[in-house]
């Protein structure tokens, strides 16, 4: 940022810093381009410390009554000055005198009552200038205005002090835009006073008595172009004639706006007007006609004099007694030739068919804010009547029926464009009838909740906006526009129902999205307004719309109106801002490359629980589940067996006619539980096993090749790996009927082979002489 453009905020910010144990005082803020604005701070004077760098200073409804030489001194860029509203009534000569760059000074509604010439002669770029409503009665002692070349628009007078405008007033005013006059309370004017401005544009005169407007007139007819009179009482205007010396009148419009008019005063005034040749536009603003619309039937060389009239203007024109008004019958000769007439929020509730008949030239025809029925509406759009109308608007009237309206209108064979917008129709018949040319509808704001073919297919431009239609499926051929704004659409209507659509405004509805194959269906929209829906902002959505430069030359109000509503995470965002992620742009790849981890992983928990026995970890849990159901330990009551032998089917005859024999016959004998003869017939093979260990003190195991590769000796060996090994206690015996090496043991038996390497097994002897020892060994191995 610039050094000088610092100094300025710095400034503001200063003055906007209060002193520690000060009273408050007024602030002024600054910003950075040098625009400082002091509105309605209590100000009693210029605040100090004003430096070159600011550009625009407004200071209006404060307390300031005196401006000083040195106020502003230091102001040379500055370019605007609004003082308006304050207490002024003292200005130096020399405060202005270093503003040469000033465009814009307003001072109204102040107290000078006496104004210098001297302030103006510095400010020589000013382009505009209030002196409004300050009690001064004359333009001061010399010309105001002479030093200021560029000034284009002047605001003077007040309302009840200003009297007199002189000759010398506006002298050396070149050209103007825009002249306000109040002269509410005009004295006396002498001639040529506004005649000295060669063109003027505009002309706003405030008049409270038309007294002297007979004197002001011949000087505004060659020098200005629209003339509006305000706030003037015509109930006693009498026209006595013109003075015209130099008959070169340029007047092109005449406004009354705030007026008051009889009868009477409306032909004197038809008479004054007659000498306003190249009068085009007459316009009738928030006035007052006390009458009924008895006025006098002009003479031919008057109706010739206003027959260049082509715009007739009257909005909110009272009438005290409008039930009493006229048929209007004697003013149809100044009416054949006027082509453009609009009589707005005048309680209209009838044209006459006679005068619509001699409406022959008129083309545009506004009847907005009125009484309109469609039985009055009949009777004013009767046959040969408006015969060259093309614009009829009706907007906000009191018409219920789109039937009976299309029905009315079909007498007018050239209308090209209805606007019956703002009545309350509700309900479309499926059918109606239009006028051949219709190719404009204007149905917003008629509260229909659905369109039928009751609408016309020659139309080219259909609104039907702010209504509660839902869905959107008619077929127009021609249809080149269409506004459906503030709706309740979930989505765009089909293309190929709108096979020439251009233009379509859709903002403001229930869409969440659009696809590029919807878009790319209407091949020839060149303006799409779509923003203010709640927008769902996928993937698909901000790729279509952030990486297509073509469409949002086509999105009209790109990209402000476009707001994401979801995901919650970027609501509220521009659509051309909001992002996201990898997972939620690629949501399905995402779940593949999951879907393949998983696979994976299986795969490999799979090969794993081979390679680690998995599937025995598996069973034993199993088992163990099944075993946690019973006592962890069986009650001794309970305890049947001394031992409950494991053994393979291999070894069966080592088991049955050797160990049985020896131990089951000795003395003291030993009861032992075999499979073979103790299992519970009809039990699960692992429930036998469970409940035999549990039931048995000790655990005989006959290990051998046999036994390893046995499958139920290995559910044996598990479970009691699993039951006994786990609680701590001997009551497993291995006996080796041959040598096993110790890697033949599975690994999972991890105890068992810790067992069979820290402590002394049994082994069968091969020598019979020492079988002895080995079954005395065993009994002990049993009794402990």
């Amino acid at each position: 940022m610039p050094p000088a453009l610092w100094m300025v905020w710095a400034l503001g910010a200063i003055v906007s810093l209060p002193t520690e144990g000060a009273p408050d005082l007024p602030s002024l803020s600054c910003d950075p381009a040098g625009i400082c604005d002091g509105r309605s701070r209590s100000f009693q004077s210029i605040p100090s410390g004003l430096m070159a760098t600011v550009k625009s200073l407004d200071l209006s409804n404060n307390e300031i009554t005196y401006i000083r030489d040195r106020d502003l001194q230091r102001c040379v860029h500055l370019r605007a000055l609004i003082l308006m509203s304050n207490g002024i009534d003292t200005i130096d000569e020399d405060s202005f005198s270093s503003l040469g760059s000033l465009e814009h000074l307003d001072l109204s509604n102040n107290h000078l009552s006496h104004l210098s010439a001297a302030w103006f002669r510095p400010l020589s770029s000013l382009k505009f200038l209030n002196l409004l409503e300050n009690p001064y009665r004359t333009l001061g002692e010399t010309s105001l205005f002479s030093h200021l070349p560029h000034l284009r628009i002047l605001r003077v007078g007040s309302l009840y002090t200003f009297a007199n405008i002189r000759r010398m007033d506006f002298a050396g005013v070149r050209s103007l835009e825009e002249l306000e006059i109040d002269a509410s309370n005009l004295q006396s004017y002498e001639p040529q006073g506004l005649g000295s401005i060669p063109n003027v544009s505009r002309l706003v005169l405030h008049l409270r008595q038309p007294t002297l407007l007979l004197k002001l007139f011949p000087d505004l007819l060659s020098s200005v172009e629209c003339l509006e009179l305000r706030e003037t009482d015509l109930e006693d205007f009498r026209f006595s004639g013109l003075s015209v010396t130099e008959p070169n009148p340029r007047i092109t419009k005449f406004t009354f706006r705030s007026v008051k008019i009889t009868d009477e005063s409306c032909n004197e005034i038809l008479k004054l007007l007659a000498y306003v040749p190249e009068l085009l536009n007459l316009e009738f603003d928030d006035c007052i006609l006390n009458g009924v619309g008895a006025f006098e039937v002009p003479d031919r060389d008057l109706s010739q004099d206003l027959g260049k009239v082509e715009t007739l203007t009257i909005r909110s024109l009272h009438i005290p007694k409008f039930y009493l008004f006229y048929d209007l019958s004697t003013i149809y000769s100044l009416s054949e030739r006027v082509k453009r007439v609009t009589v707005e929020n005048s309680k209209v509730f009838l044209v006459p068919c006679s005068f619509s008949q001699h409406l022959k030239s008129l083309e545009y025809l506004d009847l907005s804010e009125n009484l309109m029925v469609e039985e009055y509406l009949k009777n004013s759009a009767c046959e040969k009547a408006w015969p060259s109308l093309q614009t009829l608007i009706l907007r906000q009237n009191h018409l219920t029926s789109l039937e009976k309206t299309g029905e009315t209108l079909l007498t007018l064979k050239n209308l090209t464009d209805l606007d019956i917008s703002k009545n309350t129709f509700h309900a479309m018949p499926d059918t109606c009838q239009w006028p051949e040319r219709l190719r404009r509808l204007n149905l917003s704001s008629t509260r229909i909740h659905s369109l039928t073919y009751c609408i016309p297919q020659s139309l080219e431009i259909l609104d039907v906006s702010n209504n509660n239609l839902n869905a959107f499926s008619l077929t127009l051929p021609r249809l080149k526009e269409l506004y459906i704004s503030r709706n309740m659409l979930k989505t765009l209507p089909g293309a190929s129902l709108l096979p020439m659509l251009l233009v379509m405004k859709i903002s403001r509805n229930s869409i969440n999205t659009f696809s590029k194959e919807q878009l790319e269906s209407f091949q020839k929209v060149t303006a799409l307004e779509a923003g203010g829906n709640n927008f769902i902002c996928s993937c698909d959505f901000l790729s279509l719309t952030q990486e297509q430069p073509a469409l949002t030359r086509v999105l009209a109000d790109w990209p402000e109106s476009y707001l994401c509503d979801s995901p919650s995470h970027v609501r509220g965002q521009q659509v051309q801002d909001a992002r996201l992620s990898v997972s939620e742009c690629h949501r399905a790849a995402v779940v593949s490359g999951v879907c393949c981890a998983l696979l994976l992983l299986t795969l490999l928990a799979v090969v794993l629980c081979r390679r680690f026995h998995g599937l025995w970890y598996l069973k034993m849990t199993w088992a163990w589940l099944q075993a946690k159901r019973k006592p962890r330990k069986a009650a001794r009551r309970d305890v049947c067996y001394d031992a409950f032998v494991s053994y393979s089917e291999h070894d069966s005859y080592w088991v049955e006619n050797l160990l049985v024999q020896e131990l089951e016959h000795s003395d003291p004998p030993f009861r032992l539980c075999l499979h073979k003869r103790d299992f519970v017939p009809g039990k699960w093979i692992i429930d036998n096993i469970i409940d035999c260990i549990e039931k048995s003190r000790k655990t005989v195991f006959v290990l051998s090749q046999s036994f390893v590769k046995s499958e139920w000796c290995k559910y044996e060996l598990d479970f009691s790996h699993f039951r006994l090994f786990d609680e701590n206690n001997d009551a497993a015996i291995l006996v080796l009927l041959e040598p096993i090496e110790k890697k033949a043991i599975p690994q999972r038996f991890c105890k068992l082979r810790k067992i069979m390497n820290t402590r002394t097994y049994l082994e069968w002897p091969t020598e019979e002489a020492e079988h002895a020892g080995f079954w005395g060994n065993l009994r002990a191995a049993i009794k402990c």
